[in-house]
This record gives C-alpha cells, sequence and structure tokens, in this order.
C-alpha cells in the first residue's frame, strides 16, 4: 500500500520559512517524480513545484520561483519543500504527490499523479 505523509505544517508570521517534508512507502521511492501541490480555501490545487527521480531536474510555479526549492533524499525516502519569504497568499493545505518516472503528461498537472499524501496545513499570517 503506497503511503505519502507530509509534515512541517504550521502557522509563520510573512516573510518567515518553512521546510515541508514528504516521507513514501509502499514504493520504489527512487522510481517516482515527486510534486507538491496547494489548495487553499474555495480554489481548486494548483501545482506548486516538482522534481524528477534523480532531482536532475526541478520545476516551479512563477510565483514560488526563487522562494521556494524542492529537493530530495531518496535512501531517506523524502521529499522536501523549503519555503522562504512566505507570504498570506501561499497559506494552503499542501500537499505531495508521486508519479512513476518517464510516465506521460506534465509535470505541472494534477492529473499526471498517481499517488497524494492528506496535506499538512501552512498558515501565513500577515
Amino acid at each position: 500500500q503506497v503511503q505519502l505523509v507530509e509534515s512541517g505544517g504550521g502557522l509563520v508570521q510573512a516573510g518567515g520559512s518553512l521546510r515541508l517534508s514528504c516521507t513514501a512507502s509502499g514504493r520504489i521511492f527512487s522510481s517516482d517524480d515527486m510534486g507538491w501541490f496547494r489548495q487553499a480555501p474555495g480554489k481548486e490545487r494548483e501545482f506548486v513545484a516538482a522534481i524528477t527521480w534523480s532531482g536532475g531536474n526541478s520545476y516551479y510555479t512563477d510565483s514560488v520561483k526563487g522562494r521556494f526549492t524542492i529537493s530530495r533524499d531518496n535512501a531517506k525516502n523524502t521529499v522536501y519543500l523549503q519555503m522562504n519569504s512566505l507570504k498570506p497568499e501561499d497559506t494552503a493545505v499542501y500537499y505531495c504527490a508521486a508519479r512513476p518516472r518517464y510516465s506521460g503528461g506534465s509535470h505541472y498537472s494534477r492529473s499526471s499523479y498517481d499517488y497524494w499524501g492528506q496535506g499538512t496545513q501552512v498558515t501565513v499570517s500577515s
């Protein structure tokens, strides 16, 4: 059974930092591309960042470029999202997701991912 478990969310003031973690089990983690998505109240779930199975390529939505960094440690079956210079508009539930490497579709597309975590809340106060 595949499990993705996020952690590291919380309440932070604008300008602060958080690091989210997502630990995977039930699959060969190093075979999967990993992504982070977020969903704010009343909005659709949107792409934040993704990283390929080897860590060789990463992708970001424009609004987080230069502030967020995605990374992974295949030995620990964990993907991270370092979030700096947080803004109130970053407030959302953050989800990690997995897709097999070389699978079709865009890394930016929600429908390209087969497995999802339960999410972790990030709240940025102004």
